[in-house]
């Protein structure tokens, strides 16, 4: 595929890929709830202390929430929109 094929699939309105961001971190606190479960038990009762009491539990939840909310996630829900767009406008 060619570098402008590859720009044009990826370039999505700025209204578009905040929708996307927003669903992309939606599922990522569903997919990593057991973690962010784990994290608000540990912190619960604590102030200042839960950055260092808490420590293991909020590196399992930023790495569960890595997997779903970095750039290559990104990427391809914008491919997956833009396919879906295409497919829209030649069914009409």
């Amino acid at each position: 595929m060619g570098y402008l094929q590859e720009a044009r699939e990826n370039h999505v309105k700025k209204k578009v890929e905040e929708a996307l961001r927003s669903k992309m971190k939606q599922k990522a606190l569903k997919e990593c709830d057991h973690y962010a479960l784990k994290y608000a038990e540990c912190a619960t009762g604590r102030t200042m202390s839960v950055v260092w009491q808490c420590r293991k539990q909020a590196k399992e939840l930023n790495s569960c929430l890595h997997q779903y909310t970095n750039d290559a996630v990104l990427e391809e829900m914008k491919r997956e929109y833009m396919l879906q767009q295409d497919a829209k406008a030649s069914s009409s």
